[in-house]
């Protein structure tokens, strides 16, 4: 972390008249920097009203300073460059370096005050989804006040009224500023610790991108057709594990400012929904569920008892999500045979391979060469070989020996002996196929004909969601 307290020594300047009249002269708080991408510990309040942090997956949350009883951020909008994983980076919009920006963690019942530099070529602002506020602190350029114009601050003041889980984001130029990353978790905690107290408090926002393979910069005009999907802004094989102890009651929150919904899929334990957008859900509302299904511009919190050891998925349920620079136009081109053909092709282009003729998988092990800062689809490495995952994918690790607040990776699980499903070594018995199908209803003409089906698709709706 670094800290850009001798850039802003003299910012006090950009405030402009009627915020300085009203918060008075002070210098402006520290506005600190992140440039690493790995999940940072969790930040333990100095001062202020005790509470439980949370951690960042693959982020950090945002120091404050205590003035006069108000507890006093500042983010700065600017230019960053994130790296989504090893071998590829995005030119992207965030705070304080990063994007997504720093978690800000508060307290029910604190006043908080929240400074905004712009950085950007444009103007922005700051809407603060889901509080209760002011409306004149609801940051929509235009509703309720002016843009932020660029090389200005402004300030945000209001009591952070109801505990729960909510994110920050523009609502100034939105389509081009969210698409270019901007975003950031912001969590107020209960004033009572003991709360829906949990041992592991994960949060995260999910978040797309069209990057076109061998460039850095988004497409901000990009509706339907994103090839990068993230925990983050990371994808897999770069986004962190989620490390606990065997016996931790888990919360994994996140929250979704993508262009599409998500649902989200555990492995190996079940999970109840405790919190959504609008607060903590009553306990006899809740169910025990797999997967939670994340709207557009939600957030879902999910708690479990992680009582079973091992490395356990968890990831987007649409399979295009868990992969990475995910094309349109590539042709199905299974079962084809081409052999012929590519002993051919090979006299005239040397470096020609056959691309998914017995499925995707392929793709996944090829050593073929890619465009400059592009990641290859479905990379990602465990124990036994290739994830054929990429994207929206991470674990779950459940160990008996991780300490509490010990966050660091403990590596890959062992197995114990006779519990990793394996080859069978016998004979195999021949299938048994029914001649029944379609019944009554739907007799077949020749049991054993070959039927060849043709699929026409409706025209018009080329993009995926």
């Amino acid at each position: 972390m670094v800290s850009r307290r001798d850039f802003f020594r003299g910012a006090t300047a950009l405030v402009g008249a009627g915020v300085v009249s009203r918060v008075g002269a002070a210098s402006l708080p520290e506005a600190p920097i992140m440039e690493g991408a790995a999940t940072q510990a969790p930040l333990a309040p100095p001062n202020g009203r005790p509470y439980n942090p949370v951690v960042t997956l693959n982020g950090w949350s945002l120091p404050w300073r205590m003035n006069n009883g108000v507890k006093e951020f500042h983010l700065v909008a600017e230019p960053v460059v994130r790296e989504l994983a090893p071998g590829m980076k995005a030119n992207l919009w965030g705070y304080n370096g990063q994007s997504p920006g720093p978690t800000i963690e508060v307290v029910e019942g604190d006043r908080v005050r929240i400074f905004v530099t712009n950085k950007l070529p444009e103007h922005t602002s700051i809407h603060w989804h889901g509080q209760r506020l002011p409306n004149g602190m609801d940051g929509v350029t235009g509703l309720n006040q002016p843009g932020i114009p660029s090389g200005k601050t402004f300030v945000y003041e209001f009591e952070a009224k109801r505990p729960g889980t909510f994110m920050y984001h523009p609502h100034a130029d939105e389509m081009v500023q969210m698409a270019m990353g901007m975003m950031g978790f912001w969590v107020t905690h209960p004033k009572n610790q003991n709360f829906m107290k949990v041992d592991r408090d994960f949060v995260f926002l999910l978040s797309n991108y069209d990057i076109e393979p061998g460039s850095y910069t988004p497409r901000t005009s990009t509706m339907t057709d994103f090839n990068l999907f993230t925990f983050n802004s990371r994808v897999f094989p770069g986004i962190d594990s989620m490390n606990v102890r065997q016996g931790d009651r888990v919360r994994i929150r996140f929250g979704n400012l993508t262009m599409t919904n998500h649902p989200i899929h555990l492995h190996g334990h079940e999970f109840v929904v405790t919190g959504t957008d609008g607060g903590w859900t009553r306990p006899e509302s809740r169910w025990p569920e797999v997967t939670a299904d994340v709207a557009v511009g939600q957030m879902r919190a999910i708690e479990f008892d992680a009582t079973d050891l091992g490395d356990w998925a968890f990831h987007c349920h649409k399979s295009h999500h868990t992969m990475n620079a995910m094309g349109h136009e590539v042709p199905t081109m299974i079962g084809a045979d081409h052999r012929g053909v590519a002993q051919k092709i090979n006299k005239l282009v040397p470096d020609y391979m056959v691309m998914g003729e017995r499925g995707m998988a392929d793709m996944g092990e090829m050593q073929m060469p890619i465009p400059d800062n592009t990641l290859p689809m479905m990379s990602g490495q465990g124990p036994f070989g290739g994830v054929e995952m990429g994207g929206m994918f991470t674990v779950v690790k459940v160990r008996k020996d991780q300490k509490p607040g010990d966050y660091k990776d403990p590596g890959w699980y062992k197995h114990p002996a006779g519990t990793v499903a394996y080859e069978w070594k016998g004979e195999t018995p021949a299938p048994t196929r029914s001649g029944s199908a379609g019944g009554q209803s739907m007799p077949s003409a020749n049991k054993t004909a070959n039927i060849e089906m043709t699929v026409r698709k409706p025209s018009g709706n080329g993009g995926h969601h």
